[in-house]
Protein backbone atom coordinates (compact mmCIF):
# COMPACT_ATOMS: atom_id res chain seq x y z
CA UNK A 1 0.00 0.00 0.00
CA UNK A 2 1.60 3.32 -1.23
CA UNK A 3 1.46 6.26 1.43
CA UNK A 4 0.22 9.51 0.44
CA UNK A 5 3.79 10.99 -0.02
CA UNK A 6 4.70 7.97 -2.27
CA UNK A 7 1.76 8.40 -3.81
CA UNK A 8 2.03 12.20 -4.68
CA UNK A 9 5.88 11.24 -5.39
CA UNK A 10 4.67 8.64 -8.32
CA UNK A 11 2.22 10.98 -9.64
CA UNK A 12 4.83 13.80 -9.72
CA UNK A 13 7.16 11.37 -11.64
CA UNK A 14 4.13 9.95 -14.07
CA UNK A 15 3.94 13.76 -15.09
CA UNK A 16 7.71 14.76 -15.24
CA UNK A 17 8.21 11.84 -17.62
CA UNK A 18 4.99 12.58 -19.73
CA UNK A 19 6.35 15.98 -20.04
CA UNK A 20 10.08 15.12 -20.80
CA UNK A 21 8.26 12.88 -23.46
CA UNK A 22 6.10 15.16 -25.23
CA UNK A 23 8.48 18.48 -25.49
CA UNK A 24 11.40 15.71 -26.46
CA UNK A 25 8.94 14.45 -29.07
CA UNK A 26 8.06 18.13 -30.14
CA UNK A 27 10.92 19.07 -30.84
CA UNK A 28 12.47 15.90 -32.97
CA UNK A 29 9.01 16.72 -35.01
CA UNK A 30 9.97 20.17 -35.48
CA UNK A 31 13.23 19.36 -36.62
CA UNK A 32 11.70 16.01 -38.60
CA UNK A 33 9.41 19.08 -40.00
CA UNK A 34 12.16 20.41 -41.50
CA UNK A 35 14.02 18.23 -43.80
CA UNK A 36 17.48 17.74 -44.38
CA UNK A 37 20.02 15.22 -43.14
CA UNK A 38 20.85 17.41 -40.21
CA UNK A 39 17.45 17.79 -39.23
CA UNK A 40 16.57 14.51 -39.57
CA UNK A 41 19.13 13.14 -37.66
CA UNK A 42 18.25 15.22 -34.66
CA UNK A 43 14.75 14.42 -34.95
CA UNK A 44 15.88 10.34 -34.78
CA UNK A 45 18.07 11.37 -31.72
CA UNK A 46 15.23 12.89 -30.36
CA UNK A 47 13.03 10.06 -30.53
CA UNK A 48 15.52 7.94 -29.58
CA UNK A 49 16.23 9.89 -26.17
CA UNK A 50 12.23 9.68 -25.94
CA UNK A 51 11.78 5.72 -25.83
CA UNK A 52 15.30 5.36 -23.53
CA UNK A 53 12.79 8.06 -21.21
CA UNK A 54 10.08 5.68 -21.13
CA UNK A 55 12.17 2.19 -21.06
CA UNK A 56 14.53 4.12 -18.04
CA UNK A 57 10.95 5.30 -15.95
CA UNK A 58 9.05 1.96 -16.70
CA UNK A 59 11.36 -1.48 -17.61
CA UNK A 60 11.45 -3.39 -14.03
CA UNK A 61 14.82 -4.88 -15.17
CA UNK A 62 17.25 -4.30 -12.12
CA UNK A 63 19.99 -3.96 -15.09
CA UNK A 64 17.75 -0.98 -16.95
CA UNK A 65 17.21 1.05 -13.62
CA UNK A 66 20.80 1.01 -12.45
CA UNK A 67 21.47 3.13 -15.33
CA UNK A 68 18.10 4.88 -15.16
CA UNK A 69 20.17 8.06 -14.45
CA UNK A 70 22.18 7.35 -18.42
CA UNK A 71 19.19 8.39 -20.75
CA UNK A 72 18.50 11.79 -18.29
CA UNK A 73 22.02 12.77 -18.67
CA UNK A 74 22.23 12.10 -22.69
CA UNK A 75 19.44 13.81 -23.02
CA UNK A 76 20.31 16.96 -21.26
CA UNK A 77 23.39 16.76 -23.47
CA UNK A 78 22.35 16.39 -26.57
CA UNK A 79 19.89 18.97 -26.33
CA UNK A 80 22.44 21.58 -25.05
CA UNK A 81 24.93 20.81 -28.43
CA UNK A 82 21.75 21.40 -30.34
CA UNK A 83 21.10 24.56 -28.55
CA UNK A 84 24.39 25.52 -28.90
CA UNK A 85 24.93 24.18 -32.81
CA UNK A 86 21.91 26.43 -33.84
CA UNK A 87 23.22 29.29 -31.88
CA UNK A 88 26.82 28.87 -33.63
CA UNK A 89 25.30 27.93 -37.28
CA UNK A 90 21.57 29.15 -37.47
CA UNK A 91 20.07 29.68 -39.56
CA UNK A 92 17.67 31.87 -37.37
CA UNK A 93 13.97 32.36 -37.89
CA UNK A 94 11.24 32.09 -35.99
CA UNK A 95 10.01 28.14 -35.36
CA UNK A 96 13.97 28.06 -34.47
CA UNK A 97 13.68 29.83 -31.62
CA UNK A 98 10.20 28.08 -30.40
CA UNK A 99 12.20 24.87 -31.07
CA UNK A 100 15.15 26.43 -28.64
CA UNK A 101 12.30 27.77 -26.07
CA UNK A 102 10.75 23.84 -26.28
CA UNK A 103 14.27 22.30 -25.41
CA UNK A 104 15.19 25.17 -22.83
CA UNK A 105 11.68 23.58 -20.83
CA UNK A 106 13.14 19.93 -21.81
CA UNK A 107 16.07 20.83 -20.01
CA UNK A 108 14.42 22.12 -16.90
CA UNK A 109 12.11 19.14 -16.77
CA UNK A 110 15.31 16.48 -16.47
CA UNK A 111 17.01 18.69 -13.79
CA UNK A 112 13.64 18.91 -11.88
CA UNK A 113 13.39 14.84 -12.53
CA UNK A 114 17.13 14.17 -11.36
CA UNK A 115 16.54 15.92 -8.49
CA UNK A 116 13.46 14.31 -7.39
CA UNK A 117 14.95 11.42 -8.25
CA UNK A 118 18.10 11.77 -6.84
CA UNK A 119 18.06 14.51 -4.75
CA UNK A 120 20.79 16.43 -5.68
CA UNK A 121 23.13 16.46 -8.54
CA UNK A 122 25.46 14.98 -5.69
CA UNK A 123 23.43 12.04 -5.51
CA UNK A 124 23.12 11.65 -9.40
CA UNK A 125 26.93 11.57 -9.61
CA UNK A 126 26.81 8.60 -6.37
CA UNK A 127 23.77 6.64 -8.45
CA UNK A 128 26.64 6.66 -11.81
CA UNK A 129 29.63 6.38 -10.03
CA UNK A 130 27.71 3.35 -7.94
CA UNK A 131 26.18 2.08 -11.07
CA UNK A 132 29.45 1.77 -13.26
CA UNK A 133 31.87 1.14 -10.12
CA UNK A 134 29.93 -0.97 -7.48
CA UNK A 135 26.72 -2.74 -9.93
CA UNK A 136 26.18 -4.84 -6.71
CA UNK A 137 25.05 -2.33 -4.58
CA UNK A 138 28.10 -3.45 -2.09
CA UNK A 139 28.59 -0.04 -0.31
CA UNK A 140 31.50 -1.39 1.95
CA UNK A 141 33.38 -1.34 -1.46
CA UNK A 142 33.45 2.42 -1.01
CA UNK A 143 35.75 2.91 2.04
Amino acid sequence: MFTASQSRSRTTGVLLTVGIVALTLTTASIHFSLGGLLFLLNAAGYATAAVAIVVAAWAPHPLIARFSWLPRVGLIGYTLVTIVGYLVMGPYFTLGFIAKGVEVVLIGLLVADILRVYGSFGGLLSAARDSVFNPSGDTSLNA
